[in-house]
C-alpha cells in the first residue's frame, strides 16, 4: 500500500465541525504542505491551512505517525469548520497533493492488513457505526474489544493442541512416543464439539441483536392489527378503516424495547382472497410470518364468523394470541380462538385496544425480546459468515471423531476445522502447529 488516502470522517452537510482523515506514507508530507510544519505527535494544534497562497481554514490538526495509529500507517486528522465550502476546498487541496480519495471501508481494511484489527473486530467497527440501540452498541463494543476473537482463538488453540498430537503420531512413528498418543486428542475434540453445538444453537441471537427481533402481526381482516401497530409505534404508521382488506402490503416499523431493536410488521388480513392484489398481500403476510422470530395473532373476540381460523396455521408455540375488542359483547370467536391458542402453547392476552391501549402488549413483547436476546455469554456468531464457519468446523470435527482409527484422515479434518475457525478472525497460520509438535514432544532431542 504505497498510496496515501484521505476521506471525510463526518457526515456531509452543514455542521459545526467536519473531520478529514489521512493515512499513508505521504500523510506527513501533505500535512506539512497545508499546515506549514508537523505538530508534535499525538498533540492537537490549531493551524491555518493554506493551499496555493489561499487560506482554506483555521483548523485543529493531529499528527499520528505509524505504527501507533488506527491503520498502523502514518495518519493525520484535520478538524475543520463544518461548512461544505471549507470541506470541499480542503479535499481539492489534498487531491492536488497527489492523495487519493479512500474507498468505502479502506481505513479499516488497512488496519486489518497491518495487524491492528482482526476480521471480527473490523466487522465490529461497522456494527458500531450502524448501531441504533444500546444493546447493539454494547455487542459491537464487546466484539471490537476482542470478545468474539478470544472465543474463536480459544477454540482454535484446542484444535492446534489436538493436531499437534495427531501430527506427531503420523510424522514421527519411530520416535519414543506413547502408543495411545493419537487417542489423547479425542476428549478435547469431543468437548469442543459440544461447545460448538451450543454456539450453533445460540447463533441467531447475535444476528438478531444486530438486525432486530422480527415480530409479525397476523390475523383476519379488521381484527385490529393496524390499530395495534399504530398504538405500539406511537404514530399513524398504518391506515385504519372499517373496510376489510385495507392493508395490502407488509408495513414494517422499528421499535426499541429495553435497549433492543424490534422490527414490527403489520400484514394483510389472512383470509381466502379472490381479488388478485389482496391475494398477493396475503401471500406476503404468510411469508413474513413464517420468517419472523415471533408472531402476534390478533383475534376479534367480538366476532362469530370463524375468520380467525385462516391464520391459525401460521402460529407456533410461544407466540402471542391477542383477544381484542373485549369492550364489545363477546362473540363465539374469542372463546374458540382462546382455547385453541392455549392448546397450542400460545400466550393469551385479553384486552381492548380501544379502551386499555397497548400497554399489556408492549410489556409482553418487552419481556419476550429480553428473554430471547439477553444472555450472560457473548454470542459466538453475530453474522451469517460466523455461523457458516462454525458449521464447517463442526462438520470437520464430526468427521475427525469418526475417523479416529485413521490418524492421517483425522488430522486433516482437525486442520480444516482449525482453518474454518481462523477464517472468522482472519488468522490462518499452519506453522504454529509444527512448533507445537516439537516443543511438546521434544522430537529429535
Amino acid at each position: 500500500m504505497s498510496d496515501t488516502i484521505f476521506a471525510p470522517a463526518t457526515a456531509p452537510g452543514r455542521a459545526a465541525l467536519a473531520v478529514v482523515r489521512l493515512s499513508g506514507p505521504k500523510a506527513g508530507e501533505a500535512l506539512k504542505a497545508l499546515a506549514g510544519r508537523l505538530p508534535a505527535a499525538r498533540r492537537a494544534s490549531v493551524r491555518p491551512l493554506r493551499w496555493q497562497g489561499e487560506v482554506l481554514d483555521e483548523a485543529m490538526v493531529l499528527w499520528m505517525p505509524g505504527p501507533a495509529s488506527y491503520t498502523g500507517e502514518d495518519c493525520a486528522e484535520l478538524s475543520l469548520h463544518g461548512g461544505p465550502a471549507v470541506v470541499e476546498a480542503v479535499i481539492e487541496a489534498l487531491a492536488g497533493l497527489g492523495l487519493r480519495l479512500a474507498e468505502p471501508g479502506e481505513f479499516t481494511r488497512r488496519a486489518f492488513q497491518n495487524g491492528k484489527l482482526d476480521l471480527a473486530q473490523a466487522e465490529a467497527v461497522a456494527d458500531l457505526i450502524d448501531a441504533e440501540t444500546q444493546e447493539q452498541a454494547k455487542q459491537a463494543l464487546a466484539q471490537l474489544g476482542g470478545g468474539l476473537s478470544r472465543r474463536y482463538d480459544g477454540w482454535r488453540e484446542i484444535l492446534v493442541e489436538a493436531l499437534a498430537v495427531l501430527e506427531a503420531a503420523v510424522d514421527f512413528p519411530d520416535e519414543d512416543l506413547p502408543e495411545d498418543v493419537a487417542a489423547r486428542a479425542r476428549p478435547a475434540l469431543e468437548r469442543l464439539a459440544c461447545e460448538i453445538d451450543s454456539a450453533l444453537a445460540d447463533e441467531a441471537r447475535g444476528r438478531r441483536v444486530r438486525e432486530g427481533y422480527r415480530v409479525a402481526l397476523i390475523g383476519a381482516p379488521n381484527a385490529g392489527k393496524s390499530s395495534l401497530l399504530n398504538a405500539l409505534a406511537g404514530r399513524d404508521a398504518a391506515i385504519v378503516t372499517a373496510t376489510p382488506g385495507t392493508t395490502r402490503d407488509v408495513i414494517e416499523v422499528p421499535l426499541v424495547l429495553a435497549g433492543y431493536k424490534l422490527l414490527l410488521a403489520d400484514t394483510a388480513g389472512v383470509r381466502e382472497a379472490a381479488e388478485e392484489i389482496e391475494a398477493e398481500g396475503v401471500r406476503r403476510a404468510r411469508a413474513w410470518a413464517a420468517e419472523a422470530d415471533r408472531r402476534l395473532w390478533v383475534v376479534d373476540a367480538a366476532a362469530s364468523d370463524g375468520q380467525w381460523r385462516h391464520a391459525l396455521e401460521l402460529v407456533r408455540p410461544g407466540d402471542f394470541c391477542l383477544l381484542n375488542k373485549g369492550d364489545l359483547p363477546a362473540g363465539d370467536d374469542g372463546s374458540a380462538a382462546g382455547a385453541e391458542a392455549e392448546a397450542r402453547g400460545l400466550r393469551v392476552i385479553l384486552t381492548s385496544l380501544k379502551v386499555a391501549g397497548s400497554a399489556a402488549v408492549m410489556e409482553a413483547l418487552t419481556e419476550d425480546v429480553v428473554a430471547a436476546l439477553s444472555a450472560s455469554e457473548f454470542p459466538a456468531a453475530t453474522r451469517i459468515r460466523h455461523a457458516e464457519r462454525l458449521r464447517v468446523a463442526r462438520a470437520r470435527l464430526a468427521s475427525a471423531l469418526e475417523n479416529a482409527g485413521q490418524v492421517e484422515l483425522a488430522a486433516e479434518d482437525v486442520r480444516l476445522a482449525a482453518r474454518a475457525l481462523a477464517q472468522v478472525t482472519g488468522r490462518v497460520d499452519p506453522e504454529d502447529v509444527l512448533d507445537r509438535v516439537f516443543s511438546t514432544f521434544c522430537i529429535g532431542k
